[in-house]
């Protein structure tokens, strides 16, 4: 994206103009049924609920325009119904410059630029990449299918699960029940009372039965695949069982003598993770990505998702990692 050094937009913003944003999105919250459910209205109060939140599940893309910016009006449409198609692949997040002027600020700021429209995309909290000014449809849509590539290669969930997120806490049930999908539990704790195997599977845990554990865990994947807690819970016991199949001071000889070995270096990073060294795991399959390319790369950037699977998504561990993943494949 091009990045103009200065901006001015915004010491010329008058209160006319910030009142008339204003009635615009009151006119907007009297007509919902008027948007996608895949387009939100984002304001500077809303910003981490609607966008950074948002992020952690499926890619938001961000539209900042104004009501006077003639190219905003081009390019809005095609952004909408570019996400209406993607069904919750993706969500677009409308941002009203003149109604929010300090959110805008900070966009132009992070960005270095000066002009709407302004696009960019945000997966997992971090801004990825953007573009200005009204590009044509399909320039857009190729756009946003390196988008996509690049939430997949960085783990995010599938579409969905994205679309059923994008409906909000509110219609998220609803959304899951019309996919035929379950909706998303709101802990593990609230899983564990609604299914015995989950105990079955703790309990196999704590006597060190990780293979009953797991085979309890499978019947669960069995029957809701893509189950969130399941799969984490799937996750830990695999790594248990490949960590108690090392020889820790055989592997850490062999990660110091071969540091861009993909075997040596993914034995490394289980048994830091397995021990609680959970950044130091982090740090060295993300330097091993950094120093390789092809299928080395490639099962380095694979293993290190199915790592992330092991925390909640939220952990600032993992949001931090996953920026750094970014910023070395794109």
């Amino acid at each position: 994206m091009q990045q103009p050094r200065n901006f001015s937009m915004y010491g010329a913003v008058d209160l006319g103009a910030r009142q008339a944003a204003s009635k615009r999105k009151q006119q907007a919250a009297q007509s919902p049924g008027s948007q996608s459910a895949y387009v939100v209205e984002v304001t500077e109060a809303t910003f981490n609920t609607d966008i950074v939140a948002r992020s952690e599940r499926v890619p938001v893309v961000i539209d900042l325009w104004a009501d006077w910016c003639q190219p905003c009006k081009q390019l809005g449409p095609v952004l909408e119904k570019l996400a209406s198609e993607g069904a919750g692949a993706w969500i677009l997040a409308k941002v009203d410059a003149e109604a929010n002027p300090q959110l805008a600020a900070q966009l132009f700021s992070a960005l270095q630029a000066q002009s709407i429209p302004l696009v960019v995309a945000v997966i997992g909290g971090q801004l990825v990449d953007g573009f200005l000014g009204a590009l044509p449809e399909a320039q857009v849509r190729a756009w946003i299918g390196q988008i996509l590539a690049v939430a997949a290669q960085l783990g995010l969930r599938s579409q969905a699960e994205g679309a059923g997120a994008a409906q909000g806490d509110d219609g998220e049930a609803g959304a899951a029940k019309e996919q035929g999908m379950r909706a998303a539990p709101l802990s593990p704790e609230e899983e564990l009372l609604g299914d015995p195997r989950f105990k079955a599977a703790q309990d196999a845990m704590d006597v060190g039965d990780l293979n009953g554990a797991a085979n309890a865990l499978d019947q669960v994947l069995q029957d809701t695949p893509g189950h969130p807690v399941a799969k984490a819970w799937l996750a830990q016991v695999d790594l248990l069982r490949r960590a108690n199949s090392l020889d820790p001071a055989k592997v850490r000889r062999a990660a110091a003598e071969r540091p861009d070995d993909p075997g040596a270096q993914i034995d490394a990073a289980d048994l830091e993770l397995a021990s609680g060294q959970i950044e130091e795991s982090f740090s060295r399959l993300l330097g091993l990505i950094g120093r390789t390319a092809g299928a080395d790369r490639d099962n380095a950037r694979l293993h290190l998702i199915s790592l992330f699977e092991i925390l909640p998504p939220k952990d600032p561990r993992v949001t931090k990692a996953r920026g750094r993943l970014s910023s070395l494949l794109f």
